[in-house]
């Protein structure tokens, strides 16, 4: 039995995989290394992990995780999963690795990232062979949910949001300053709490400032990422995430701009990264 997991900075997507082909699906934390240690991870894994799960039983696990930067970083995660599953042989890649595997498999291309955070690259079919380094939630990850995030929350506590929706947010929130302040400078995963407003841009659509925050997000994650990959025109646009996906629309309006034209767009990777390691399983 084989495990395969998508894990993001606030959510894993995951697929128990058995012999005869059957996929058994759930979902955990996300686990980023860059803000969890080891034993974070591992207690998380204890409590939140089907009670039905066969752990003995697994014999591989492969885990792509945001922030796995570094053979450091991953041995954060790595360590975690061999103690929660002490009979399998585990690997542990960077969420962008699966986002080109799910988006292009063995094709090369360009595949992206826009979810709580953001990323991309150009992959060569076997592995990423370039990457504008998005830099974090607090220099960069233009286009992300947390980028979309800070915008919203900066111009509400300036007061900037248009007539109406300061008080829409106000009373779905009831957030002062002080609490948004401690949350992002005194709580853990304050990327996670950013992103988290992205959702309500979606909620109101129909009000133009939402719609036009999300596509100054996209613009600047094309100026200042996309343009910079060497004849990226030459590529199509593939991208995996919830911001992608739920602003899709606005995403291909952006790309158009930049004469790039849009391939697959997908929410979340984890059917087409199960069908990535199938195949290569019969390989």
């Amino acid at each position: 039995m084989i495990l395969i997991a998508d894990g993001g900075s606030t959510k894993s997507s995951w697929c128990q995989l058995d012999e005869a082909g059957n996929r058994v699906y759930f979902n955990t934390e996300g686990y980023n290394p860059d803000f969890m240690k080891t034993a974070a991870v591992a207690d998380s894994l204890d409590h939140n992990l089907p009670d039905n799960l066969p752990r003995a039983e697994v014999t591989e696990v492969h885990y792509y995780g945001a922030g796995v930067s570094s053979g450091a970083k991953a041995e954060v995660l790595a360590a975690a999963m061999r103690q929660t599953f002490p009979n399998a042989t585990v690997t542990v890649d960077h969420d962008l690795l699966a986002a080109a595997r799910a988006l292009l498999g063995r094709k090369p291309g360009f595949g992206a990232i826009l979810g709580t955070g953001t990323n991309s690259c150009l992959y060569d079919g076997q592995k990423i062979i370039h990457n504008v380094d998005s830099l974090g939630y607090f220099l960069g990850d233009e286009g992300s949910g947390s980028f979309i995030g800070k915008r919203l929350l900066r111009d509400y506590l300036r007061g900037l949001l248009p007539e109406g929706l300061q008080e829409i947010f106000q009373d779905e929130f009831n957030l002062t300053r002080d609490d948004i302040l401690d949350r992002l400078y005194n709580q853990p995963l304050p990327n996670r709490f950013l992103a988290s407003f992205a959702k309500f841009t979606y909620d109101h659509n129909n009000i133009s400032y939402c719609r036009e925050i999300v596509v100054q997000g996209f613009e600047t994650f094309f100026e200042n990422i996309v343009r910079h990959y060497p004849n990226f025109q030459d590529y199509t646009f593939n991208c995996i995430g919830s911001v992608g996906y739920n602003f899709r629309d606005a995403l291909t309006q952006v790309a158009k701009q930049y004469d790039m034209e849009v391939g697959k767009i997908i929410r979340s990777p984890i059917d087409d990264l199960v069908a990535f390691h199938e195949a290569e399983l019969g390989a």
